[in-house]
């Protein structure tokens, strides 16, 4: 017996001692310098969307180069970015939740029906919409952690949910009259043209990069995401990391609710689901830029844009609404085809 004790030590020990070495792996490419080929892999997402905007721009000059064009995107695409961001938390710790877009419709409709219809105050509203964003991560987190079901299933389940919840609190339609105080901070107050909606995305973003790239929770979730067996051995609490993450991942979902509600000023029960494949798109998409091979808050916000751009640019050159479809579903493949590819690699060097 003691011979078998001391042999699972011997064993465990090995495995801390690997999962070590693997960490100082990932760090020492962390910190390798970037030959020209790394620069134009980090950076050619950017130079791609340079080169739509002077494609398109030759062809529509008058629309693409308008700044009031651009002004109008940044600003309209906020939420976007924000929910693709929410995306990314649970994705980076191997993840995934596809209830985002539902969380973010609730968070829109509890804003409107208890501002509208119960005459609470919008910064009430606001505060009982990030909750139930909680609310349902915690849920998603129950089921994924406690029941091992595979998060795609649970978030998918739950999506459904809380769409139908969606439904029944609003009876299945339209919630028109929000505050105007909210479409004011959100969409009216503007900076160099650009609503200020567009500032809080890009705050949003900073923020998740440097807890991503400069904090300890940011290199246990990439762990955790990586192998979870080797993150438990180095001694990070796996469950902890995961529940945290799906969690914030609705609340950053439910923020992007109120982003939407107040660009529209109404809430709708269906709209927002249009918003999960864009964000998954742009979440992939941008796992191939600025840090190749994982997701990143820098290349999801120029992902976000990028693809923004291009469906700008077919608005005005006058292409059919079914397009959007095939732009953002080719996009998709394409992106988790090619950050495949790259994660390959990396894992490989």
């Amino acid at each position: 017996m003691n011979e078998k004790k001391t042999y699972e030590k011997r064993i465990a020990a090995l495995e801390t001692k690997i999962a070590s070495l693997e960490n100082a792996r990932f760090i020492k490419r962390s910190t390798t310098p970037y030959t020209w080929s790394g620069w134009a892999e980090r950076y050619g997402l950017i130079v791609a969307w340079i080169i739509v905007i002077l494609v398109m721009g030759a062809i529509k000059p008058d629309q693409m180069f308008a700044w009031n064009s651009y002004a109008s995107m940044f600003g309209s695409n906020a939420m976007v970015v924000v929910l693709t961001l929410a995306l990314i938390i649970p994705l980076t710790t191997g993840d995934f939740d596809l209830s985002v877009a539902a969380t973010m419709g609730l968070s829109s409709m509890i804003i409107a029906v208890l501002n509208v219809h119960q005459g609470i105050p919008i910064g009430g509203a606001v505060l009982a919409a990030l909750g139930a964003g909680a609310l349902v991560g915690i849920v998603n987190a129950f089921f994924v952690l406690y029941f091992k079901v595979f998060s795609l299933i649970v978030t998918l389940g739950t999506g459904y949910f809380v769409s139908g919840l969606i439904l029944w609190i609003s009876d299945s339609g339209t919630v028109a009259g929000i505050s105007m105080e909210l479409v004011r901070v959100v969409i009216l107050t503007r900076f160099l043209g650009i609503p200020i909606g567009f500032y809080y995305a890009g705050a949003i973003t900073i923020v998740l990069w440097y807890i991503f790239q400069h904090t300890a929770l940011g290199r246990r979730m990439l762990f955790v995401g990586r192998g979870r067996e080797v993150a438990r051995l180095s001694g990070v609490n796996v469950t902890r990391v995961r529940s945290g993450a799906l969690i914030a991942s609705s609340i950053m979902a439910a923020f992007a609710g109120v982003l939407y509600t107040g660009m529209r000023g109404v809430a709708d029960p269906s709209s927002a689901l249009a918003f999960l494949l864009p964000a998954f798109a742009a979440a992939f998409l941008g796992s191939t830029a600025i840090y190749p091979g994982r997701f990143n808050a820098f290349g999801s916000f120029v992902a976000v844009y990028f693809l923004s751009t291009g469906i700008m640019g077919l608005n005005f050159l006058g292409v059919d609404s079914f397009v959007r479809n095939l732009f953002y579903g080719g996009g998709l493949v394409i992106a988790v085809a090619v950050s495949q590819v790259i994660r390959g690699r990396k894992e490989m060097t």
